[in-house]
């Protein structure tokens, strides 16, 4: 009985070994998962997620809050540790082969996971949990779902903002995302889509949440009101912004006022979270007063009589070291094979003039083809028999990886001020008047997207074409960028979007039919310019 009570009082200290092994670890990680953290960093710069920066002092802070508990425990180590650092390794080859750096940016939070239940074993490993949990906050979105986030926040809160501005007698009229005062009207553009307050407001309430001492039922509410709660202050922020352009001018929507009015409306929706927490911790028999409910507290020191027991490195620690010094051999001292790129020709000798379509090129800004990052492209706009133009473009992208690939036209579409009114899958027929019942490869398989600005309505069609295939689905275009780079060291492929307007009172039907003729004349021409094209 004795030798158990001296074991609970006793206080592990890590040995110098420990922290030189930890150091090793991170520098390890940070050579494995390079391209993903210089990705983070760029992420960073954007106001969405310029908190990111804070996220991993934020987590090391709430490890270092666990230290009193944690250094009451021998650290054992885990096997499953070290499967679970392995994972995260395997999980970041196959995000650097599939380019995309989301994979590789949640594969360094499961090595690091994996590297630490490896040190400190399963029983340290649940009381420091939540605090490498918090790692993932530091991970963007993915950005098609960005983009169908942002542009349905854009919605919701011009709808919401209006209702405000209507509160007040005002007139106002609302179109898509634009709010029309009469005299001026304002556009509730990207960056007005609540975003910025989001993110950062679904942390802090996750690290309320954490430190909130009531039942789980309570701490999820905190976690999951900052949805609505963000969603309804910034639609107040735009209703506030149209009620003060009303009054007071233009000025009112930009300027220093509009961003002051944006830092005000976080600091209401940090102030409502925390009021949200008082009223919780007084409902129910468990009632606490605030300071009780936000366990906030310093770790307790041990005292000085308690014995001291130096942490030794567990044995699978060791094998996890081992394992990321391999992979990080392999990523420094490995060249990576060079993709075979097919022979193809340039898209400055692609033809302008097709049956019944006569086009003229359109090149892109300069800042465009930096931030596509193609290695060929065309755009062209070319008009048939009705004049109606249908706007070609091909971005081709000789090596896909988590630098170079296509930006998919659900994220940039929003990007550009255009509102996602449906999205589907259609069959376009290219034997040209022949039924498309018939011969393999006379049909393809397109994403159809009718978009709308204001009054103006347009008919997209896109789709990827990947070494032989027509893909519509953004997740198996990068499955299969993965697996051919591992199977044929060849990840070529382009990005293929028409777009033609949809002039107001015309039927969507005639627009349809303008581009599956344009596609069917088109498509044959592509070739010689986008290797391996027919399916």
């Amino acid at each position: 009985m004795a030798t158990v009570m001296h074991q609970e009082a006793a206080v592990w200290k890590p040995s110098p070994g420990i922290w030189a092994a930890l150091l090793a670890v991170a520098a390890l990680v940070a050579v494995i998962f390079a391209d993903g953290i210089l990705n983070l960093f760029d992420v960073w710069q954007q106001e969405e997620y310029s908190y990111g920066y804070l996220i991993p002092f934020i987590a090391l802070y709430l490890a270092w809050q666990r230290r009193d508990a944690l250094a009451r425990i021998p650290f054992e180590g885990s096997w499953a540790g070290v499967g679970v650092c392995a994972l995260g390794v395997l999980l970041g080859v196959a995000g650097e082969l599939s380019a995309v750096y989301i994979i590789v940016q949640y594969a360094l939070v499961l090595a690091i996971a994996g590297a630490v239940l490896a040190l400190v074993g399963a029983r340290a490993f649940r009381e420091i949990r939540m605090a490498l949990l918090t790692l993932l906050f530091m991970v963007p979105l993915p950005g098609f779902i960005y983009g169908d986030l942002s542009n349905r926040l854009q919605l919701v809160s011009s709808q919401l903002g209006v209702w405000v501005i209507q509160l007040f007698g005002i007139s106002v009229y609302l179109e898509g995302n634009v709010i029309d005062l009469g005299a001026l009207k304002l556009q509730v553009v990207e960056a007005c889509s609540g975003l910025r307050y989001l993110f950062p407001l679904m942390t802090f309430g996750f690290i309320l949440a954490y430190f909130f001492r009531a039942p789980w039922w309570k701490r999820a509410i905190v976690f999951v009101s900052t949805v609505p709660i963000t969603i309804l202050m910034n639609s107040f922020r735009i209703g506030a912004i149209g009620i003060l352009v009303e009054y007071f001018g233009e000025p009112m929507a930009r300027g220093f006022l509009h961003d002051f009015e944006g830092w005000a409306i976080f600091m209401a929706c940090t102030v409502i979270l925390l009021g949200e927490i008082w009223l919780l911790a007084r409902i129910g028999p468990d009632r606490r007063r605030f300071g009780e409910a936000l366990n906030l507290r310093a770790p307790r020191t041990a005292s000085e009589d308690a014995a001291v027991n130096l942490r030794l490195i567990p044995a699978p620690f060791l094998a996890a070291l081992g394992l990321l010094a391999a992979a990080a051999a392999v990523t420094l001292l490995v060249p990576r094979s060079a993709d075979s790129v097919p022979p193809r020709r340039d898209f400055a000798e692609f033809p302008l003039t097709l049956p019944g379509w006569q086009g003229r090129f359109d090149p892109l800004d300069a800042a465009y083809i930096g931030s596509l990052n193609f290695d060929d492209y065309i755009m062209a706009n070319y008009a048939g028999a009705d004049r109606t133009p249908v706007n070609f473009y091909v971005g081709y992208y000789a090596s896909q990886n988590t630098q170079k690939v296509p930006h998919s036209p659900r994220a940039c579409i929003p990007a550009g001020g255009w509102e996602i009114m449906s999205l589907s899958q259609r069959v376009v027929d290219l034997s040209d008047g022949a039924p498309a019942i018939g011969a393999a490869g006379r049909a393809i398989a397109v994403n159809s997207v009718i978009i709308q600005k204001g009054k103006d309505r347009q008919l997209v069609y896109y789709w990827f074409q990947q070494r032989g295939r027509v893909l519509t689905n953004e997740f198996l275009v990068k499955w299969f960028i993965f697996w051919d780079e591992l199977t044929q060291h060849r990840s070529d492929g382009a990005l293929i979007r028409v777009v033609t307007p949809i002039p107001e009172g015309s039927a969507i039907q005639a627009a349809h039919d303008r581009l599956r003729d344009f596609v069917a004349k088109a498509y044959p021409q592509l070739d010689p310019f986008v290797p391996g094209l027919r399916p």
